[in-house]
C-alpha cells in the first residue's frame, strides 16, 4: 500500500474541469492534531453560482440519456473508483480518525454502491399505464435537476455514495459539499469519479457549512437537496431550501434503543455484537446503539459481561492495527462527550472507564478518549435522552416489555432500534411497538440494514428514505401523462 504520509493532498473545487481560486482552510490528524493531513478550498457563494450553472448545463444532456446508458457509464465510473483504494482508505483515517479496516470499508464501499444503482438505473425509464373505460394514463418519473448532496465526516465517502449514486441514476447532476473536518479523501475519490462522466454531472464544492452549505441550498437553481447529518444542521437547510421551494430529505441524528429480553442468551457472539453496534467507529455512527435497556432478570450477567469485553478495548492511532478505535473526529466533539460523562458522573452514575491506550506517549496530542460503560442511570438522564456520539453508552434495567418499549419510544428521534432474544418471534412483535425506521432483530450495526430495505428516520430523525428504488424516487418527478375524454365520472362541473 502506498502510504500517504508526507504527501500534500488539497480539497479544490471540482466542476466541469475547470479551475477555482480560493482560500484553504487545514485538515488535522484527529490522531496529532498538530499533523496537517491537507488543507480544502474556501467555497464561497461566487464559487457556488458558477458551480450550479455547470451544472444546469450538463442536466439536460445527462437528464435525456436513457436509464441504461447512464448505468452504462455509472459501471465505467465504478471501474475507476477502484483504483487506488488502499491509499485513499489510509487518507481518510490519517483525516478523519478511525480505524484502517473501517476506512477501507468506507471507501471501497463506494463503487459497490455506484455498482448498485447503475444495475438498476434502466427500471428508471419502467412506466406504469393505466387504462380502463375513461381513457388511458402514463406514469413515468423524470430528474429533479442539480441535486445538492451535503455529507457528513464519520462515513464520508461511503454516505456520500448512498446519496449521490441514486441522484446520477435518477438522470440529475449532482454537487457534493463534503464536511470540513474529512474532505480529503471523499473530493480524491469525486474528482476520480468526474473525469469519467460528461462535464458538470459530478461537482465537489469544498468550503464551511455557513458558505459553501448556505449557499447551495438556498440557490434557486438548486432542485434536491440530500443531507446527512445532525438534526440542528437539518433545521438549518430546511430554513435555507424554503424560499425556493427546494426539495428536500434529510437523514439526521438517532438516540437508538437497543432492548435486551430476557430470553437473550448472554454468549459470547451476542455481547461482542452489541459491542461492535455500540463503538464502531467510537461511537460515532447515526445508528450505533446508544442506550441499552436489559430486563433485570439478565442485568447484572448482561453488565459484567459486557463490561468485561469493552476492557478488551484498545484505542489509539487508526492506522495501527493494534488498535480497536481511533479517536473522536474533532475538538467540538471530544468536548461535547467529555462534559456529558462529566455530568452524568457529577449526578452520581457509575461511570466505568474501561479499555486502555495503545501509546501513552501520544494519548494528549489526540482526541483519544476511553470507551465507558455507565450504570446506575436513571431514564430520563442527558446521556440517555441525548445523541452522546461518542463511546460511552448507558445500560438501564426494565422489569417488563411494556418498560422497555415506552423507554424505547420516549424520544424525539427514531433512527433505528433492535431487539435480542432467541424467540425471534417475539422479538419482532417486539420490534413492532417500536416508532423507528428500522428494527433489527438480534443484530444492529452497519451491515444490519441493506439495500433491498427502506432507510430513514421517523420523527425528527429524518424525512424520506434511502436504499433501492425508494432512493431513486426520492430523486425523481412523477409526471402523469393522461388522455381521458371521458370525464363523466367527476361529480360535478367547475363552471356553471
Amino acid at each position: 500500500m502506498r502510504s500517504t504520509a508526507g504527501t500534500t493532498w488539497t480539497a479544490q473545487v471540482v466542476s466541469a474541469g475547470r479551475k477555482y481560486e480560493a482560500e484553504t482552510a487545514p485538515v488535522a490528524n484527529p490522531a496529532r492534531t498538530g499533523e496537517i493531513v491537507g488543507t480544502y478550498a474556501l467555497a464561497g457563494p461566487r464559487i457556488v453560482k458558477d458551480v450550479v450553472h455547470n451544472a444546469l448545463a450538463a442536466a439536460a444532456t445527462w437528464g435525456s440519456l436513457s436509464g441504461a446508458e447512464r448505468g452504462r457509464l455509472l459501471h465505467a465510473a465504478a471501474d475507476a473508483l477502484e483504483q487506488n483504494t488502499a491509499s485513499r482508505a489510509e487518507l481518510l483515517t490519517r483525516e478523519q480518525g478511525k480505524v484502517l479496516w473501517e476506512s477501507q470499508l468506507d471507501v471501497g464501499g463506494a463503487p459497490r454502491l455506484l455498482r448498485y444503482y447503475a444495475d438498476i438505473a434502466p427500471a428508471v425509464d419502467e412506466e406504469t399505464v393505466v387504462r380502463d373505460e375513461r381513457g388511458t394514463t402514463v406514469i413515468r418519473r423524470l430528474p429533479m435537476g442539480p441535486t445538492v448532496v451535503i455529507v457528513p465526516w464519520n462515513y464520508p465517502v461511503y454516505l456520500c455514495m448512498m446519496a449521490l449514486a441514486p441522484a446520477l441514476a435518477a438522470g440529475n447532476p449532482v454537487i457534493v459539499k463534503p464536511s470540513e473536518f474529512a474532505p480529503l479523501a471523499l473530493t480524491e475519490t469525486l474528482a476520480m469519479l468526474a473525469s469519467t462522466l460528461p462535464d458538470g454531472v459530478v461537482n465537489v464544492v469544498p468550503g464551511l457549512g455557513s458558505e459553501a452549505g448556505a449557499a447551495l441550498v438556498s440557490h434557486p437553481g438548486v432542485r434536491k437537496v440530500l443531507f446527512t447529518g445532525g438534526t440542528e444542521t437539518g433545521r438549518a437547510v430546511l430554513r435555507g431550501a424554503a424560499e425556493n421551494i427546494t426539495s428536500v430529505s434529510l437523514e439526521l441524528g438517532g438516540n437508538d434503543p437497543a432492548i435486551v429480553l430476557g430470553t437473550a442468551g448472554l454468549d459470547d457472539r451476542l455481547i461482542r455484537e452489541i459491542r461492535r453496534s455500540v463503538y464502531t467507529c467510537t461511537g460515532q455512527v447515526c445508528f450505533n446503539i446508544k442506550r441499552l435497556y436489559v430486563q433485570r432478570g439478565v442485568y447484572d450477567e448482561f453488565v459484567d459481561k459486557f463490561r468485561q469485553a469493552v476492557d478488551e478495548i484498545v484505542v489509539g492511532d487508526g492506522l495501527d492495527p493494534a488498535s480497536t478505535i481511533g479517536p473522536l473526529n474533532n475538538e467540538r466533539q471530544f468536548a461535547s462527550v467529555t462534559a456529558l460523562l462529566e455530568s452524568t458522573r457529577r449526578a452520581g452514575a457509575r461511570v466505568d472507564i474501561l479499555g486502555r491506550p495503545l501509546d501513552d506517549a501520544d494519548w494528549d496530542n489526540g482526541y483519544f478518549m476511553l470507551p465507558s460503560v455507565v450504570t446506575g442511570i436513571p431514564h430520563d438522564s442527558a446521556l440517555v435522552s441525548r445523541e452522546q456520539f461518542g463511546p460511552t453508552v448507558p445500560v438501564v434495567p426494565f422489569d417488563d416489555v411494556e418498560d422497555a418499549v415506552r423507554m424505547a419510544n420516549d424520544t424525539e428521534y427514531g433512527l433505528a432500534a433492535s431487539v435480542w432474544s432467541e424467540d425471534a418471534e417475539h422479538a419482532l412483535a417486539v420490534g413492532r411497538r417500536i416508532a423507528a425506521g428500522s428494527v433489527f432483530v438480534n443484530s444492529h450495526r452497519v451491515g444490519s440494514s441493506d439495500m433491498t430495505m427502506p432507510f430513514g428516520g421517523m420523527k425528527r430523525s429524518g424525512l424520506g428514505r434511502n436504499h433501492g428504488m425508494w432512493a431513486i424516487d426520492e430523486c425523481s418527478e412523477l409526471q402523469a401523462l393522461s388522455h381521458r375524454p371521458d370525464t363523466s365520472a367527476f361529480p360535478g362541473p367547475l363552471i356553471q
